[in-house]
């Protein structure tokens, strides 16, 4: 894996904008996803596989359980992907992890945790393209046929149900044989990018995407490592946060906007005002700070 630490602003627009220009479409078009953290040292890791317990079988329950009380709530369409992906979007624990088209958007993840300021952030890009490559024929057929680079709910939703018998979407059991099938063929476990529904302004304004590896025990910067050419790591040194963080602002890719409401308002507002420590201060961090950076 291609390891960078940047160490201003424009260089990290430069290595975050690289490789953007599609020669086949004549047009700017990445092929990366990215995912901004506050802590370079923290692993690839869903909020499923840091629950603990048996992954595949605690998922079952808490999307059987999802379903059952969430259904009040009003949905667009019955079918376990939508459950899947309206669950991690509201913090239920799965095996998908958050990700963003926007390498602005991974700049806010990176630097929104003032209890982190200490400490090197990280951004991850990762090739869609090349991990598509690796995909098992069948699920990179979908993707030629739609002419997509990423995945749909429906589009998704749809195979599994030729993959079943009766041909049945299965809510209770959210029966994800199919996928263990193609991983058993392909020998490896692989990965795939998903494209939330636009349920809210959030996915909308966060240029949101999940990412979601057929192995859920695994830790996806681990499958990463193992595959050369398709990530790169971006170290954000602690010292270059605030000054981040402040053009970002004035770019306005703030709590404000990637989250609309009076939380993410009032959210903004109180880091805009905020005076910033000296430099020989340790920034302590709260409960509040930890739950945001693992639900993600």
């Amino acid at each position: 894996m291609d390891e960078i630490r940047v160490s201003s602003w424009l260089e990290l627009h430069e290595v975050l904008y690289g490789g953007a220009w599609n020669a086949g479409l004549r047009r700017f078009r990445s092929p990366f996803v990215f995912r901004g953290q506050g802590r370079a040292d923290t692993k690839l890791t869903t909020t499923l596989q840091r629950l603990g317990g048996e992954t595949r079988e605690v998922e079952r329950h808490l999307l059987r359980n999802f379903r059952k009380y969430a259904y009040r709530s009003g949905v667009d369409r019955d079918l376990s992907w939508y459950w899947l992906a309206v669950g991690q979007h509201h913090g239920l624990p799965t095996r998908l992890l958050d990700w963003t088209s926007s390498p602005l958007v991974a700049m806010h993840f990176a630097t929104a945790e003032e209890s982190h300021y200490d400490q090197d952030g990280v951004i991850w890009m990762t090739n869609f393209v090349r991990t598509n490559e690796t995909l098992p024929g069948p699920l990179r057929r979908i993707l030629t046929q739609e002419g997509a680079g990423v995945f749909t709910i429906d589009m998704l939703a749809a195979y599994s149900r030729s993959r079943h018998p009766n041909g049945a979407d299965p809510l209770s059991t959210f029966d994800l044989g199919w996928l263990e099938d193609l991983e058993r063929e392909a020998e490896q476990p692989f990965l795939l990018f998903l494209e939330p529904p636009s349920i809210d302004e959030r996915i909308v304004q966060q240029s949101a995407l999940f990412s979601l590896l057929s192995n859920p025990d695994t830790a996806l910067d681990d499958w990463l490592e193992e595959r050369p050419g398709m990530a790169q790591k971006i170290t954000v040194p602690a010292g270059l946060k605030w000054e981040i963080r402040d053009k970002l602002d004035q770019s306005n890719i703030t709590e404000r906007t990637l989250f609309p409401g009076l939380s993410g308002l009032s959210q903004a507002l109180k880091r805009y005002y905020r005076v910033p420590p000296d430099p020989e201060e340790t920034s302590q961090g709260t409960p509040e700070d930890e739950r945001a950076e693992l639900n993600r």
